[in-house]
């Protein structure tokens, strides 16, 4: 090499490397990759002095290579063939460079058209990518032997360059995505969709376009989750999230808020009817069953639905709005939507006073216990109690456990609070046992949460441990629908419980599922027919077929049976000509503070002919005095 070759390679090494550290500095303060590769093509072609340079890129599905940008050509192409059909393609199946002195000469992949440019020599240099290659470098000179082994090596660290930007914003962008999208279904997340809204807001404030938020919550899964383990319910809300994506329409955004909530935030319907149209398909969507854990299991949806009115809706106030709606659906029953408006309002802003209440209530002593005996009706004495928590309010006086109890079970409240019954339950119930040297027994309601958490057998045997309540005593009340709806898991927690010798009672029987199946498939030691059937059973030929049915059903099954709201002479003697053998309700005593009912509880343990006498002379005016006059002194 002269003196003046070397001269000419030693600048064009300083004019590469100067490029080189020109584009590294565009590519860390340029965030656009189409900017950078643009200026990669620019700066190339202007370093090497070459005709045809540049950036091509592998389609997704491999089946074609794109062009992302070139120069030199009068009519570039959009794409070019993959394998030998193209140098790019032969590269790419290569995945290392290839050089071609001779473009005229070349046999390894067609160059028809490059040949027909008048080109001579070329080079294709991999861009590298995450797990395949990003694409192709290619430069064309005119000229044959043009490119030497520091014009490869600098095409190479241009293409690293590009190839550092390329990764650099595929884990950016997985970064924002993991940012903004929930990481078990893929939908956007809270922070995504209140953006969208915002932004759906805006849109609306400069045209007329209609924006309505949905909040949609499945039914009871918490206990769901609890009871079949948090990765089968992760499977179920993949599954819901899927149908949710496939039930809206492609420019709706559904989302992933919280844990077992869902949004959806849809625009452009043309009354409120195509917004409950698409709540009526969602709910539809989700109430089909979901293959889990090698069975199904059907779900619903509580929907609360807002749609924006005035121009000073925000993705707040929507937000608050839908989640009222979302809560008078709950109240209407699992399966519900609702539309906001006034009466919702009013409806949430006073749940919102009653959770806030209710927590001072429970970290302020003012929850208390009353009782009310269950006497068993052949010998009349009272054989038992059921503890009944009531809230002294001290502005509203006693508050009944139904406008506080939906309340602590859908905030979570209801593990605190039902901890906090049994235990008192349990201490006036072991005091009452020591006073009477009687086994009276105790029954508590216990909730769905704490009937399927399996820490709740040693909580329970724990609290009878240190209250000094013989467990054999005590009792636990559950609702049918815990039986059906959590099955697995309740009949873990309930056997185990059974299994240490506390007393299982099935709550409001008759109102529910009422099925002889799961009747004798539970460890279950008695029943309690709802008060509904009660009320009828003295004028209504049904009811008392019912509850004559039921009794006949529990005795063949050796349980238990208790009729629950016996207000009336002929109500309780019905039920002993019926057999009945335990009754509970306002004729005999109503629920009381625990030093009314001790009172109580002496009073009639000493005498055991008030009941029995009353179901005497059952016909004659001589019957009938004497049934009112011992009624009243039962009930006195």
């Amino acid at each position: 090499m002269t003196p003046r070759d070397m001269e000419r390679a030693l600048a064009r090494h300083a004019r590469e490397h100067e490029a080189l550290a020109r584009l590294s500095e565009v590519a860390l303060r340029e965030h656009q990759l189409r900017t950078l590769i643009d200026e990669i093509v620019a700066t190339v072609t202007d370093t090497l002095d070459v005709q045809i340079c540049g950036v091509l890129r592998v389609r997704d599905d491999e089946a074609g290579i794109d062009v992302v940008c070139s120069v030199g050509q009068p009519d570039p192409p959009s794409v070019v063939p993959v394998g030998k059909a193209s140098h790019a393609g032969y590269a790419l199946d290569a995945r290392e460079t290839v050089l071609s002195d001779d473009l005229t000469t070349e046999r390894r992949f067609d160059v028809a058209r490059l040949v027909a440019l008048g080109m001579g020599s070329g080079v294709a240099v991999i861009i590298e990518g995450h797990d395949r290659p990003f694409g192709v470098l290619s430069v064309y000179s005119s000229r044959t032997g043009r490119f030497s082994e520091d014009d490869v090596n600098f095409l190479q660290a241009v293409a690293n360059v590009l190839s550092a930007s390329v990764d650099r914003q595929r884990k950016d962008e997985a970064t924002r995505h993991a940012a903004l999208h929930d990481p078990l279904t893929s939908l956007p997340n809270r922070t995504l969709a209140l953006d969208r809204l915002e932004l759906a807001l805006a849109r609306r404030r400069r045209g007329d376009a209609t924006v309505a938020l949905m909040l949609i919550d499945i039914d009871r899964f918490t206990m769901a989750n609890e009871s079949l383990g948090h990765t089968a319910g992760d499977q179920v809300l993949a599954a819901l999230a899927t149908r949710l994506r496939e039930t809206v329409r492609a420019s709706d955004t559904a989302a992933r808020i919280s844990a077992d909530e869902f949004a959806v935030i849809y625009e452009g319907a043309s009354d409120a009817r195509d917004v409950v149209e698409l709540a009526q398909r969602i709910a539809a969507a989700f109430g089909r069953p979901v293959q889990v854990d090698g069975g199904e299991r059907a779900f619903t949806a509580s929907i609360g639905i807002a749609v924006a009115e005035g121009p000073d809706a925000t993705a707040a106030s929507m937000l608050r709005a839908a989640d009222a709606a979302m809560y008078r659906a709950k109240q209407r029953g699992p399966g519900s939507y609702e539309l906001f408006d006034g009466a919702v309002r009013a409806a949430v802003m006073s749940r919102l006073h009653t959770e806030t209440a209710l927590r001072h209530a429970i970290s302020e002593d003012q929850l208390c216990l009353h009782y009310q005996p269950i006497v068993e009706v052949p010998t009349g004495r009272p054989v038992a109690v059921e503890a009944l928590v009531r809230w002294n309010h001290p502005d509203h006086g006693l508050i009944p456990p139904l406008d506080f109890i939906p309340v602590a079970e859908e905030t979570g409240m209801i593990a605190e609070l039902g901890r906090w019954v049994l235990e008192q339950a349990c201490k006036q119930g072991a005091a009452w046992q020591q006073q009477l040297a009687l086994p009276l027994k105790m029954f508590v309601n216990v909730s769905g949460l704490q009937v399927i958490n399996p820490a709740f057998v040693d909580e329970v045997a724990d609290i009878a441990k240190r209250t000094g309540m013989l467990r054999e005593s005590l009792g636990l009340e559950v609702t049918e629908s815990v039986l059906i709806e959590e099955k697995s898991a309740a009949m873990d927690v309930l056997s185990r419980l059974h299994d240490r010798g506390l007393r299982l009672v099935l709550d409001d029987f008759g109102t529910g599922y009422s099925s002889l199946g799961y009747l004798r498939s539970f460890p279950l030691d008695g029943v309690k027919i709802d008060r509904s059937f009660i009320d009828g059973l003295t004028d209504d030929r049904d009811d008392g077929a019912i509850v004559r049915a039921i009794i006949d059903m529990c005795r063949a099954l050796k349980l238990a049976i208790v009729a629950e709201g016996v207000e009336s002479e002929a109500q309780l003697v019905q039920l002993q000509e019926l057999g009945c053998e335990f009754v509970q309700g306002h004729l005999l005593c109503h629920p009381m503070s625990a030093e009314e009912v001790g009172e109580f509880l002496a009073r009639h343990l000493l005498s055991s002919d008030d009941l029995r006498l009353l179901m005497d002379g059952r016909s004659g005016v001589r019957g009938r005095r004497r049934r009112r006059r011992q009624a009243d002194a039962v009930k006195a």
